[in-house]
């Protein structure tokens, strides 16, 4: 049976909630306290952009009715945690109130970076990632004609596409050569690079912001760059990345590098403390081709079934976080990636890559070059089946298996152009072979298409 105990988890993200969800399945007794600042109830955060794009409405956000809860017995508590005193096991909040706990969770998330430009506190400057970012950009934004982004990351394209959905003209200042062209190869950059432009924004490479300038009522009339270019603009989105949400924990006893250091259990220095999703970071790489800080929505769920379980269970297991995935749109076009995709070339890694003839489409296959093992994939405008490339490359499929069998990893509805033929044709001619795809059997066909 297990021992009744009172545990508190700080942050009501994806990491947070699953964690409590998962407590809560498999132990009837314990009691949950969820504490958040930023909200009651939690949400999906990566739909804030649809709130002001007018798609939907913050009550469509939230994956469970307001009830659900209660009737799990898990409690919320709208609140700011001021101090943790890991001593004596309490919790100071905003409201003076202090909550003692048996164990503690920080799911404390992230925060925008600011790097110390000159003019980065006026008004109508900020970065987005919280419900209130979300609100002070409807404010900050309101009755604006222009406005500058600085940053070539995900935040930023979904910042340029929110602003661009209300007719406000946007510049954009990536201090790459090309958009997010430390994450991605050259080629899939410069397929954003078009479809940015396609999309009227006004896309600036190698260009950095060095100063944001205001008015006399302190807010931004325009930025300087490092061209020595002034660009008028009412608004400054901060796009630069973010970083875990602990600067109410420095100078405690807890063990922290950039984020709170855990090992694979999500332990942390302190006795019965754990932390989990975008604040944890790990001691050791969980793998080979992983980040000691990893602040993306599936595994921030994972880390949180993962501690859910060993702190329900005698059983405790490491955590194994499988095959990086990752997943994002820019505008109109969806990316995925699975695996090790890198923006450079390395040593004994070659890659296949493929483009339709619109441009809007590409497909990257990564090999080993000895064993043309399958290492990883990167995909643009073309929806792939999540558990046939998990599959390929858990396995180590080689490159010409994998590309016979395209069809099966196609995603794409039935109103969307199918791929698998040209990308294998232009294998074909590259390679001089005579490759077909490989049929399905009777079997494969009766169950369904999953490889």
């Amino acid at each position: 049976m297990i021992k009744r105990k009172k545990i508190i988890i700080i942050g009501n993200g994806i990491a947070g909630i699953t964690c409590a969800r998962n407590i809560r399945k498999k132990d009837e007794n314990s009691e949950i306290l969820v504490i958040s600042g930023e909200t009651e109830f939690f949400f999906s955060r990566t739909a804030l952009m649809y709130i002001y794009m007018g798609h939907m409405q913050f009550e469509h956000t939230k994956p469970y009715e307001d009830w659900f809860w209660e009737k799990n017995n898990i409690q919320l508590l709208q609140a700011w945690v001021e101090l943790v005193d890991f001593n004596n096991k309490t919790l100071l909040l905003d409201s003076g109130k202090k909550v003692g706990y048996d164990v503690l969770v920080l799911a404390t998330g992230s925060v925008p970076n600011k790097f110390d430009w000159p003019g980065q506190s006026l008004n109508g400057v900020q970065g987005l990632y919280s419900k209130q970012d979300l609100d002070i950009m409807e404010e900050n934004t309101a009755g604006i004609s222009h406005a500058v982004i600085v940053g070539g990351g995900l935040i930023g394209i979904e910042m340029a596409e929110m602003l661009a959905s209300r007719d406000i003209s946007v510049t954009f200042l990536v201090r790459e050569k090309n958009f997010w062209d430390n994450v991605l190869p050259v080629e899939e950059a410069q397929l954003v690079n078009r479809h940015i432009l396609e999309h009227h924004i006004d896309l600036r490479l190698e260009t950095e912001m060095k100063e944001i300038c205001g008015d006399d009522s302190g807010r931004v009339d325009s930025v300087l760059t490092n061209k020595g270019e002034k660009i008028e603009c009412q608004f400054v989105g901060l796009a630069v990345g973010v970083s875990p949400n602990v600067k109410f924990l420095k100078n405690l006893e807890l063990d922290m590098g950039r984020g709170i250091l855990v090992d694979r259990y999500f332990r942390t220095n302190i006795e019965d403390v754990y932390a989990i999703g975008d604040c944890a970071e790990f001691r050791e790489k969980p793998g080979a081709d992983r980040k000691n800080i990893e602040q993306v929505w599936y595994t921030g769920r994972m880390h949180g079934e993962t501690l859910a379980h060993n702190l329900t269970s005698e059983d405790a297991v490491p955590y194994r976080p499988g095959i990086w995935f990752n997943s994002a749109k820019f505008f109109d076009i969806e990316y995925q990636t699975y695996g090790l995709v890198p923006n450079e070339r390395k040593e004994g890694i070659d890659s296949f890559y493929w483009e339709s003839d619109s441009g809007e489409s590409c497909l990257r296959l990564v090999f080993e070059k000895q064993t043309e093992k399958i290492l990883g994939v990167n995909s643009f405008g073309w929806r792939l089946r999540h558990e046939f490339f998990d599959k390929a490359i858990h396995e180590g499929w080689n490159l010409e298996r994998v590309l016979t069998q395209l069809d099966k990893a196609d995603f794409n509805t039935e109103f969307y152009e199918k791929f698998h033929k040209s990308v294998l044709a232009q294998y074909n001619a590259q390679e001089g072979r005579n490759l077909k795809i490989k049929k399905s059997s009777f079997l494969q066909r009766l169950i369904g298409s999953r490889a």
